[in-house]
C-alpha cells in the first residue's frame, strides 16, 4: 500500500501534541498519536461535527494494536473513560455520530443520554459478513445521531436518496407525480430516513478500498457530513483508521482533523487525502443527490467516467505507485 519513499514523506506530515494547542495548528492535519494522551490537549469548542467509530466490543487486530473483547460492564466503563472527556472539544451546536454494533450500541445510547441530546438511531445494512448456522446473520451496525443542544445544522435537501420509480403514478393531466421522467429511466427523490440500505461496505476493487479491518464507506461519511454541517466547518474523527472521515470532509469542502495510533494508518491517510486534491469523487454520490445500489448505468456519463478514473487512482493506492502529494 505504501512505498517506503512514500512513508517517509507522509510520517514526516503527522502531527503530534506536547501540550495544548491553538485551533489553527489542528485544521487539516491528522495526529498520530494514542487519544488517551492527549485529551487534555485539545482546544476546547473547535468541533463542528464530531464522527466517531470507536473499536466495537469484539477482539480485533488493527494494524500494529488490537482490541480485546471484554465484558458488558467492563466495556462500558472504557468507553465512558474517554467520551466525557471527549465532550469539551464541541461547540454548542455541534452534532455528534457515534457507530456501534448490536453488542456495543446498549453501551453507547446509556453513555450518550447522560451528556447529549439524542436525535435518532440510523441502522445501516452491512451487506458483507458470515452466515451462521445457529443465528441470524449480522448485516446491521446502529449510527447514534446526537446533538449537543437543540440548536443544530440538519440540511436534509442535501442527503436525499434518488431510487428508482416502481409504482409510477401519474395526476389526472398524466404527468408523472412526485417522480421525474427521463431518457434513462424514471426516479424519485426520496428525504432521508434513518434507515440506510444504499450503502457497499469497500472491497477490493473500489476506488476507496484499503487493508483497515473496519472502514466506513465514503458514501456513509458523506450523508453525515452533508446533513450535519456547513461548507468550512471542522469535522472531528478520534479513531481516525485509514482516514475515510478526513477524506470525505475534505472533498466536500469542509476542515478536517483526526486522530489515529497506528501511523501506517495515518500515512495511508494522508497519501488518500493528496489523492482526493486530484480526484474528489464519491462511489453513489453524484449530481447533489445519493444513489441507490446498482444505479450506475443510470448515471450521468461524467460520472462513469470519473470511476473509471479513479478506479486507477485505487489500482495505484493499493499498490503504492501513487506519487501525487509533494
Amino acid at each position: 500500500m505504501l512505498s517506503d519513499e512514500e512513508r517517509a514523506r507522509y510520517t514526516a506530515r503527522l502531527c503530534r501534541l506536547s501540550d495544548q494547542v491553538d485551533v489553527a495548528k489542528l485544521r487539516n492535519t491528522t495526529i498520530n498519536q494514542d487519544l488517551f494522551l492527549i485529551l487534555d490537549y485539545l482546544p476546547r469548542r473547535f468541533v463542528d461535527l464530531l464522527f466517531i467509530d470507536p473499536p466495537y466490543n469484539l477482539t480485533k487486530d488493527f494494524g500494529a494494536t488490537s482490541f480485546k473483547e471484554m465484558t458488558s460492564e467492563e466495556y462500558a466503563v472504557w468507553f465512558s473513560a474517554w467520551f466525557a472527556r471527549l465532550l469539551p472539544v464541541l461547540k454548542p451546536s455541534a452534532s455528534v455520530y457515534i457507530c456501534g454494533d448490536w453488542r456495543s450500541s446498549g453501551v453507547i445510547q446509556s453513555a450518550v443520554d447522560k451528556h447529549l441530546v439524542i436525535q435518532n438511531r440510523i441502522t445501516w445494512e452491512r451487506e458483507k459478513g458470515r452466515g451462521a448456522k445457529r443465528n441470524w446473520k449480522n448485516c446491521s451496525e446502529d449510527i447514534w445521531f446526537c446533538t449537543v443542544s437543540k440548536d443544530f445544522c440538519f440540511n436534509a435537501d442535501a442527503v436525499k436518496l434518488k431510487r428508482r420509480v416502481i409504482a409510477p403514478y401519474k395526476d389526472e393531466n398524466g404527468k408523472p407525480k412526485d417522480w421525474d421522467q427521463t431518457e434513462s429511466g424514471d426516479f424519485r427523490l426520496t428525504c432521508p430516513s434513518n434507515m440506510w440500505t444504499d450503502l457497499s461496505v469497500p472491497f477490493w476493487s473500489m476506488p476507496e478500498n484499503t487493508d483497515h479491518p473496519t472502514q466506513k464507506p465514503e458514501k456513509l461519511l458523506a450523508k453525515v457530513i452533508l446533513a450535519s454541517s456547513h461548507e468550512g466547518d471542522l469535522v472531528f474523527d478520534p479513531f481516525l483508521g485509514s482516514g475515510t472521515t478526513s477524506v470525505v470532509a475534505k472533498k466536500l469542502g469542509r476542515l478536517y482533523c483526526g486522530i489515529e495510533i497506528d501511523t501506517e494508518y495515518c500515512c495511508l491517510t494522508e497519501k488518500r487525502l493528496a489523492m482526493a486534491a486530484f480526484e474528489n469523487t464519491i462511489q453513489g454520490y453524484s449530481d447533489g443527490v445519493f444513489w441507490e445500489r446498482n444505479t450506475l448505468a443510470y448515471q450521468n456519463g461524467n460520472t462513469r467516467n470519473g470511476n473509471s478514473a479513479t478506479n486507477q487512482l485505487a489500482l495505484s493506492l493499493r499498490e503504492g505507485r501513487t506519487k501525487y502529494a509533494k
